[in-house]
């Protein structure tokens, strides 16, 4: 396919990047590099793909951006370009997750509208949910967000379901459950856990750690996202890992893979849900979707990433048990 992937130097964009090429895709990478966090690291995460061949990078503000040229071409659009972050998104920041989120989508769905895109698979959240009233969670549950940022997510895929239903976008939104791997961004709680441990650092956590999560490896996401694209299926679906734990256990797991970690535990944030749990039947049916990477070879695989990047030599990476 001729791909373009929005948020292409992200923690998920460029793996998706890498993935399409892996399959043979021609891949126009389009990303702002905005300062949400260090652009250098979001650099990094391009390094794989750049000067590949069939690998194109264009950056630039998706709402000045001339998105046709580029759409008209092209078979998939992967819309995962966005404002990140819960926490962030309550207060003066708002109409940052309103421009990025909401309307941003909106003009990638006008262009998709206006050039006759074949297939627009969009990056939804989990955090669309809320505090749910069943769990596994399915997507007939009426959504509700505690969070702005859940609810900037929610209009935008709310937004590509009246484009769908309304004037023919084939839009697939799919919502992210925790995605989580090598090169997840440095605020989000694995990445910063992981650093604690391999860095003998104090790891801040908000909350009791009963909190739980279906945590979702970021390769399985990928690949969800291109069998959703490759398929005639439309409308909304989860993408979850089946993979629910608690922070304690996932605390636990990585003093086995590692190093005990010296947790300081602080009271619960805002907008932080107390569950997650995905229902995947409808990804499993409509596209084939199945999660393969248990939470332990996961987590392993960051831990294996963030020691390289420190540069330990095979026979000076921690082991468990030792400080």
């Amino acid at each position: 396919m001729r791909a373009v992937v929005t948020g292409a130097a992200g923690f998920i964009g460029s793996r998706l990047c890498e993935h399409l090429l892996s399959c043979g895709d021609e891949v126009i990478g389009v990303d702002a590099l905005t300062e949400f966090y260090d652009p250098a690291l979001k650099r990094r995460n391009l390094a794989g793909v750049l000067g590949r061949d069939r690998f194109s990078f264009r950056r630039g503000d998706l709402l000045r951006f001339r998105l046709e040229p580029l759409f008209a071409t092209a078979d998939a659009v992967y819309h995962l370009a966005g404002q990140p972050g819960v926490r962030g998104s309550w207060g003066a920041d708002f109409p940052l997750y309103l421009e990025r989120n909401v309307l941003v989508t909106q003009r990638v769905l006008e262009a998709a509208r206006d050039t006759g895109l074949r297939r627009l698979v969009f990056a939804s959240s989990s955090s669309v949910y809320g505090d749910a009233e069943t769990y596994p969670t399915r997507e007939t549950l009426r959504p509700r967000p505690v969070s702005p940022y859940g609810v900037t997510k929610l209009a935008a895929e709310q937004l590509c379901e009246t484009y769908r239903t309304v004037v023919g976008v084939p839009a697939a939104s799919l919502r992210l459950f925790s995605v989580y791997g090598p090169r997840q961004r440095p605020d989000m709680a694995f990445s910063r856990l992981v650093a604690a441990a391999c860095g003998h650092r104090s790891f801040p956590m908000y909350g009791d750690g009963g909190q739980s999560r279906d945590f979702t490896y970021v390769d399985d996401v990928v690949r969800g996202m291109r069998a959703a694209a490759l398929s005639g299926w439309s409308g909304v679906a989860n993408l979850g890992g089946g993979c629910e734990v608690t922070m304690n256990q996932v605390i636990a797991l990585l003093g086995q893979l590692a190093v005990p970690v010296d947790v300081v535990r602080g009271p619960a944030r805002p907008g932080d849900a107390r569950r997650t749990a995905a229902d995947i039947t409808v990804a499993r049916d409509a596209f084939g979707y199945r999660p393969v990477m248990d939470l332990r070879g996961g987590l392993a695989a960051m831990v294996r990433a963030e020691q390289a990047s420190r540069g330990f030599r095979p026979s000076e990476r921690p082991v468990a048990g030792r400080r």
